[in-house]
């Protein structure tokens, strides 16, 4: 999918799709987008070589391709692409992956 976008993040920068929560309560009533929380939840698509450090090795990167991450609220950059939202989070952004 990232050849699709034609990006490719940069050092310890993660391509994520993001994942819709459901729209509609236990009891049934749909939500509007002001009363959603933002998703929290999505899919790696791309992946950085990593961070650089001080004696110039490449630190390796926790996630890979295909999994599915949690992030935090606020983090990183929206971009839509196609009618789909995608994310461009630093490392440090992603709280664990769901197994």
């Amino acid at each position: 999918m990232a050849s699709e976008l034609k990006i490719r993040p940069l050092g310890d920068k993660i391509l994520i799709k993001v994942l819709e929560e459901t729209q509609t309560t236990l009891g049934g009533i749909i939500l509007p987008d002001s009363a959603r929380e933002k998703p929290q939840k999505g899919e790696v698509v791309a992946v950085g070589t990593g961070r650089t450090l001080d004696n110039g090795n490449k630190e390796p990167m926790d996630v890979k391709v295909g999994e599915t991450v949690l992030f935090a609220k606020y983090g990183g950059s929206d971009i839509k692409f196609e009618g789909t939202e995608y994310k461009i989070l630093s490392i440090r952004d992603i709280l664990g992956i769901i197994e």
